[in-house]
């Protein structure tokens, strides 16, 4: 089976070995305010603040969009403030609209409302509507950490695992993330797999791995539906089982995961895991390559050579049509604000 390489996301919401690899970084990045207050598609974002930590914030060209936490918290006070600042957010996205979003979230956090000291974080590390404080950052999330926002857990646990605003420190990161996931939080639990499936900040255990990829993978998370069907390819933590790493491959792939489509590709050309389908492997391997993933590029061209031209443009057709709608809103993908 072709070799893939393995991908981590700046926020550690990381990809596995895929079969045979080596390691490389995706970095994902946030836009920021140009000094014109506008957004610059183009410019590169704060490293420190994953798309992933932001969990309900997602940039539309020059606007912003922010949805309303559905998480639950008993202590209303905070929260007309904090839905201030999110209208704010709404607004064009300019430094004054930043600013005034800014104050209202600050003066919900200091009444105590978990979202909105998250919010002001968020806010803080990554300098939109103040200047950047790491330090303000850590004390906000300290503070709706204490009060149990397991939001707050897995933004603390990437400030730890990157080192931002503190020494970098993976035993510290897996604590945060632990509480985070045990909390319910699926891209807390996502990266808690990580780290054992890693040996970081903790002794290696693929086993906890599986259980933790399991858990996000079962919520409809693609990346850990993608690494659960790596360790099951490997026999790593569970049983040897193609057929299951097939199947999680598979929902991963549905959702527009290109490792999960290049993994499903080979799986169908080699008949491993399920029935050896040429017209399929090329069609999954294509949807990957139409979506800028290009390591199949020499298996495409060995398939090409042996469908006919009927199964090739139909084989082709549904590729173009996987790759139109491939949902890219995975927790390492999105960005969102509570």
């Amino acid at each position: 089976m072709n070799s893939l390489t393995r991908t981590t996301s700046a926020s550690l919401i990381a990809a596995r070995f895929s079969i045979l690899g080596s390691i490389a970084l995706l970095a994902t990045s946030i836009l920021l305010p140009t000094a014109s207050g506008q957004i610059n598609p183009g410019s590169a974002g704060d490293p420190c603040v994953s798309p992933a930590m932001i969990r309900q914030m997602v940039r539309e060209g020059n606007s912003v969009r922010v949805s309303p936490s559905t998480q639950f918290v008993s202590q209303p006070a905070g929260a007309h403030e904090n839905e201030r600042g999110i209208a704010l957010t709404q607004a064009p996205d300019t430094l004054r609209t930043l600013e005034e979003a800014h104050r209202w979230f600050e003066k919900a956090a200091r009444k105590g409302y978990p979202p909105a000291q998250v919010n002001l974080a968020v806010l803080s590390l990554a300098g939109w509507g103040t200047p950047p404080s790491a330090g303000t950052a850590l004390y906000w999330l300290r503070e709706a950490a204490r009060q149990e926002y397991a939001f707050a857990d897995f933004d603390l646990g990437i400030l730890y695992l990157k080192g931002c605003g503190v020494r970098q420190d993976y035993h510290e990161a897996f604590s945060w993330f632990e509480r985070g996931a045990n909390a319910g939080d699926f891209a807390a639990q996502l990266n808690l797999g990580y780290l054992y499936d890693q040996g970081l900040g903790v002794a290696q255990d693929r086993t906890q791995a599986a259980v933790w990829y399991r858990k996000a993978a079962e919520s409809g998370v693609a990346q850990a539906q993608h690494n659960l069907a790596d360790l099951y390819a490997h026999g790593e933590g569970v049983p040897l089982d193609e057929r299951l790493a097939f199947a999680w491959y598979q929902k991963a792939a549905l959702q527009g995961h290109t490792g999960a489509r290049l993994m499903l590709g080979f799986m169908y050309a080699e008949g491993r895991g399920t029935e050896k389908d040429l017209p399929s492997a090329y069609m999954w391997l294509s949807a990957a390559a139409l979506q800028g993933d290009n390591r199949a590029h020499a298996s495409l061209e060995v398939l090409e050579r042996q469908l006919t031209p009927a199964q090739l443009a139909q084989s082709t057709m549904h590729a173009q049509s996987l790759a139109r709608s491939a949902n890219p809103a995975t927790p390492s993908e999105l960005a969102f604000l509570h």
